[in-house]
């Protein structure tokens, strides 16, 4: 039997934001599940200790009706609220500082989209949300497009992660822009999470062997046919993308290289 020997750069290395330093570097969101136990279940597999939470639709504050801190302990994991489904900056804005107000959280996701058909971001509309929930004294974790200038943008105004999509939200189409991504992190300065269009753990590998710092998706889990399942693929793949990141690909080449050396051959 093979011992797996971990090195004190995977053992020790963590995922750091606002501050706050975390194990996992898989993010999680909570929607889209058949129930919060499902979601509850997912979230345990996945080892994530960041959850997303759609403020607007997830019953945060109504105890008449089922609440999702009874499934996921609020004191376990991290809440990160986001403002999925605004379209403005000023819904944006009012609907983080409601979410303060209910829970305290200063941590949150900004994202504005810009249309209903595909969802993608409206990036004026996000760094004008931006500019001023960071005087609000918000930590912001911008969603934003995979536009390397208007990522750098965010990062200068004072966001503290970039969270660039990698494909259309709920798509599952994978990365579909890594250059693009790869010249993101390479800038910044703050973490980078690929955010969107992650479909199976094969696009969160390629993600986090890019240099990203972390992935965070929903909809690859919780409608894969066995979200459960999904979810722990996911975080192997995590790890296992994060690994061969720190350990350094080899060097692409053109023509072949002999695995074995030529010298000392017998003729």
């Amino acid at each position: 039997m093979v011992a797996l020997v971990k090195t004190a750069a995977a053992t020790d290395d963590r995922f750091t934001v606002a501050g706050k330093s975390f194990s996992s570097r898989l993010l999680v969101g909570t929607g889209k599940y058949k129930d919060f136990e499902e979601t509850r279940r997912a979230i345990e597999a996945s080892g994530a200790e960041i959850v997303t939470v759609a403020v607007r639709r997830v019953n945060l504050t109504d105890p008449s009706a089922p609440q999702l801190q009874d499934y996921i302990d609020p004191k376990k994991y991290t809440y990160l609220p986001n403002t999925a489904g605004c379209y403005t900056a000023d819904d944006a804005i009012r609907t983080l500082r409601l979410a303060r107000e209910a829970g305290g959280w200063n941590l949150v996701k900004l994202e504005v989209l810009g249309d209903q058909k595909t969802l993608y971001p409206d990036v004026v509309e996000t760094l004008k949300a931006a500019e001023v929930l960071l005087k609000d004294g918000f930590d912001v974790m911008a969603y934003t497009s995979d536009d390397p200038l208007v990522a750098k943008k965010l990062e200068d105004m004072g966001c503290c992660a970039i969270m660039p999509l990698g494909a259309p939200i709920g798509s599952g189409l994978g990365l579909q822009n890594k250059l693009n991504i790869k010249f993101i992190v390479d800038q910044s300065n703050v973490p980078v999470l690929v955010d969107a269009g992650v479909g199976t753990a094969s696009d969160a590998t390629v993600a986090m062997e890019l240099g990203c710092d972390a992935v965070l998706m929903n909809t690859a889990i919780a409608e894969a046919k066995d979200p459960v399942l999904m979810a722990r693929a996911m975080k192997l793949a995590i790890e296992s993308g994060r690994m061969a990141y720190l350990a350094g690909r080899m060097p692409r080449r053109a023509y072949a290289s002999a695995s074995s050396p030529l010298t000392g051959i017998v003729e």
